[in-house]
Formats: C-alpha cells, sequence, structure tokens
C-alpha cells in the first residue's frame, strides 16, 4: 500500500543533507512551508543551497533558516525587502552568496528542470548584465539568453490537501512556485492542511499528481496562506 504521509515535520526533513539544494515555495510569506523549514532548522543541516522566489521576511521562515547561518547559496529574484534584514546582513558580511534572477526565468528554468529540459533561451535579460558570458542566439529577428534549467536535491511546498498518494491541490495564491518545484526536485516534501482518504479530492482539481511529491505531512496551519 502506498502511503505517503509522515507523522511530523520533523520525520518529514530527515535526510536533508549538508550542502544540499533545496527549493523552497513560497510568494514572499504566501505558500511558504513554515513548518517544513522550522524542522529543518532544529534537524541542522548547513551549507545549503536555496532555490526560492524571496530572499525570506522578517524573523519566520526561510528568513530564521538564514539568520542561523544554514544558508551558504541563494538562488532568488526578490533578495532585498523592507523586512529582509536577515539577508541583508549575510550579504553584507560576505556570508551568503546570491544568484539573482529575473521571475520569469525562474519560473522557467524550474520548469524546464521539471520537464527535463536540456537548456531555454529566453529573452529576459538579454543585454543586461544578467547575460554576461552567457551565451546569445538571435532567432526569427529577436535576441535570446542560454539559460540552464534549475534542480534540487529537495523541494519544500506547501499545499491545501493532499491524500497518501502525495496528490495535492492548493489555495489560491498559496500556489505559486509549488507545483513546478515539485517537478524539479528528486525528493519534494508537502506539508498540507489536510489529509483526505483516497478520492476525496477531485481529480480535476488535483494539480500536483503523487508522482512528484515523495513525503506528506499535514500541520495545524498548512493550508494558510
Amino acid at each position: 500500500m502506498i502511503d505517503k504521509t509522515l507523522p511530523s515535520c520533523t520525520e518529514a526533513v530527515a535526510g536533508i543533507f549538508d550542502g544540499a539544494t533545496v527549493m523552497i515555495g513560497g510568494f514572499g510569506t504566501a505558500g511558504m512551508p513554515d513548518q517544513l523549514i522550522d524542522a529543518l532548522i532544529a534537524h541542522g543541516a548547513r551549507g545549503l543551497t536555496i532555490v526560492s522566489n524571496n530572499a525570506g521576511n522578517g524573523e519566520a521562515g526561510l528568513a530564521a533558516l538564514i539568520k542561523h547561518k544554514r544558508v551558504r547559496r541563494i538562488v532568488c529574484s526578490f533578495p532585498r525587502q523592507a523586512d529582509s534584514q536577515h539577508f541583508d546582513a549575510a550579504y553584507r558580511d560576505g556570508e551568503i552568496e546570491l544568484e539573482l534572477v529575473p521571475q520569469g526565468n525562474l519560473a522557467a528554468r524550474i520548469h524546464a528542470a521539471g520537464n527535463g529540459l536540456g537548456a531555454i533561451f529566453t529573452p529576459t535579460g538579454y543585454g543586461t548584465e544578467l547575460a554576461a558570458g552567457k551565451e546569445t542566439r538571435q532567432i526569427d529577428g529577436r535576441h535570446y539568453v542560454l539559460e540552464y534549467p534549475i534542480r534540487a536535491d529537495f523541494a519544500l511546498i506547501k499545499a491545501h490537501r493532499g491524500d497518501r498518494w502525495g496528490n495535492l491541490v492548493y489555495r489560491k495564491s498559496a500556489r505559486n512556485f509549488g507545483p513546478i518545484m515539485a517537478m524539479a526536485a528528486d525528493c519534494t516534501i508537502a506539508q498540507v492542511g489536510e489529509v483526505v482518504p483516497l478520492g476525496g479530492l477531485d481529480p480535476e482539481t488535483i494539480v500536483t499528481p503523487g508522482i512528484f511529491v515523495q513525503r506528506v505531512v499535514a500541520t495545524a496551519n498548512g493550508e494558510a496562506a
């Protein structure tokens, strides 16, 4: 019997190793798997490469992971916001590397990894410092930059509901990067608000099929945006 559910976030993040590349879902705090991140902090893995849209907000979630000096490198689109003080401090002190990626390119590169593509050509960034040293090509009169897929060892995502097979549905804007990150990681760990019986999810509403999810854990606020 396939059952991907685990009783705690602590067990869900077990096996995340030092130096791993970890994708973390969320657009700001919407869809961020905060309880999985708390468990990752307690777990103790260090030297992580994080792939996320933002670089943490306030004192919780990804910001806390950076505060505890667990992140060596971050790949993101929006590293600086009014409440991104922990990233700012770590970056200024040379404790964290930054790869800045335009948001559309970030999504496209993660999506490319999930779809097994070798690389993509995108017009975004052409003629800017973001394209320095990269292959460019003119296609149908328009200039493009070659970008490579972003893959991960683990993905931590949040969903509204799931079942024991790992099928997931999301809540409104909390969906954001979760579906494509689930496809681009070797091991996807989903924090959900509720685990329902098989058949409890309308097949037409399932966004992430269970084939892309390896671990599911229900948490008290897993469905919050």
